[in-house]
């Protein structure tokens, strides 16, 4: 008995493994597209608010401010971030914006960051960190020189974020024209769709954990919009082969035919998000974990958030948009019908079948299968074959002429009809 259950759980695995990498239509995301509007319209909706009521945490690029840095290797040891904190509220009387460890090793440097000081301010701060801590220079000696300033604009980040927004629209625009041209007009509103929301939940989720919002954020911003305009790129190509001479046909409708690209491109997009996370993880276990870089790390996060976001919105939102718009045409409306209606009389056939011989009896070549590719090419070149049939009239040679050209084209000869150049006499 255990013998013979013994292969069956492990079949299942096999069976969905084989599914999901050819692709034959396991996953129906277009048909449940109405949850994943739900879904989408939630997560965007928590994103937006938090960006509303909670805002963002803006690193001192934007807000302005005093940037102090210092070895962080002091007289007495290793110099603790909270030490820091410590002495920096003991001699100003307020709390530092972030007090952070930059580096590893000898070379680690601690970065203070707060708002504005004045001269007298900075002075007395850098008086009272080299009194406790005494900081070593390059040449590891105590030294107050070894502590330096420095005074960040405000309008600098302005001008970043000002720039980025820039190229944002302008990326948009171009991005708009490419699709449009090279698909279609409603590709091109569903991939910028899925660009939107991409760009959304990115935000808010900088919002909502309160990851510091810095210009290497932006620039991270921008470079996962190209990452997601890819993945759905690839799924629309894929749809635009599967519905190509659709409206001839009876086979499938255009959200079937949708829906079954999104399932031969699924182990792409996942092993493409995938091989992007990878060296994503990377920049954060080594940059952030190791060296205590916080340029990588604001890097990295940002491309993270955007990478899962743009691979969720290229499965699951670009295509079902475009099937929801595609659907507003009438022609595709009325090839819809008339594929519900052959299948309905299938199923007439069907019963009208078992009711005569207890059994159903209908032609392979007449079941519908949504993933019988072989089957949709086989019915395309017939269609064809047919239309370049018609379009040439047949001509049936007489038995006279059929008689010459098995002969060389002379009754009775193999020659044909050139002369030998002898006279007869």
């Amino acid at each position: 008995m255990a013998s013979d259950e013994s292969p069956r759980p492990a079949a299942k695995p096999r069976k969905l493994r084989e599914r999901l990498y050819v692709g034959n239509g396991a996953f129906d995301v277009v048909g449940k597209r109405k949850r994943w509007y739900v879904f989408f319209a939630v997560l965007m909706l928590v994103c937006i608010a938090s960006i509303v009521f909670r805002g963002f945490n803006l690193g001192i690029d934007f807000e302005g401010g005093t940037r102090i840095s210092m070895p962080a290797q002091g007289a007495n040891g290793e110099i603790s971030t909270e030490q820091v904190t410590d002495v920096f509220s003991d001699t100003l009387g307020r709390e530092p914006a972030t007090v952070q460890v930059v580096g590893s090793g000898e070379s680690s440097t601690i970065q203070i960051r707060s708002e504005t000081l004045n001269s007298r301010e900075v002075a007395d701060l850098r008086e009272a960190l080299f009194s406790d801590f005494q900081p070593l220079n390059d040449s590891g000696q105590p030294s107050e020189q070894a502590i330096s300033d420095s005074a960040v604009s405000a309008s600098w980040g302005g001008e970043i974020s000002q720039q980025a927004l820039i190229a944002l629209a302008v990326f948009l625009v171009l991005v708009t024209i490419f699709l449009a041209v090279y698909f279609e007009k409603w590709m091109a509103v569903g991939a910028l769709a899925a660009l939107i929301h991409d760009v959304v939940v990115t935000a808010g989720v900088y919002s909502i954990v309160g990851f510091e919002v810095t210009p290497a954020t932006v620039i991270g911003l921008l470079t996962i919009l190209g990452f997601s305009l890819y993945d759905t790129v690839v799924v629309f190509d894929k749809v635009k082969e599967n519905t190509r001479g659709l409206l001839g046909l009876t086979r499938r409708t255009y959200a079937e035919a949708a829906n079954l690209a999104l399932n031969q491109t699924l182990m792409r997009s996942i092993n493409t998000s995938l091989i992007a996370v990878l060296p994503i993880i990377g920049l954060l276990v080594v940059g952030v974990g190791l060296l205590g870089v916080g340029t990588l790390q604001d890097l990295a996060l940002v491309q993270l958030t955007g990478i899962l976001a743009g691979a969720l919105s290229s499965i699951a939102l670009a295509t079902p948009i475009l099937v929801d718009l595609k659907m507003t045409d009438q022609k595709y409306k009325d090839q819809a019908r008339r594929v519900h209606a052959r299948r309905e009389n299938l199923a007439r056939k069907a019963a009208a079948e078992q009711d005569a011989t207890g059994q159903v009896e209908v032609e392979v070549e007449d079941e519908f299968d949504a993933s019988d590719d072989d089957a949709l090419a086989a019915e395309l070149r017939k269609e064809k074959a047919m239309a370049a049939a018609s379009s040439v009239p047949a001509r049936n040679p007489k038995p006279a002429e059929s008689g010459r050209r098995k002969q060389g084209g002379r009754p009775g000869g193999k020659h044909g009809g050139r002369p030998t150049g002898k006279k007869r006499h």
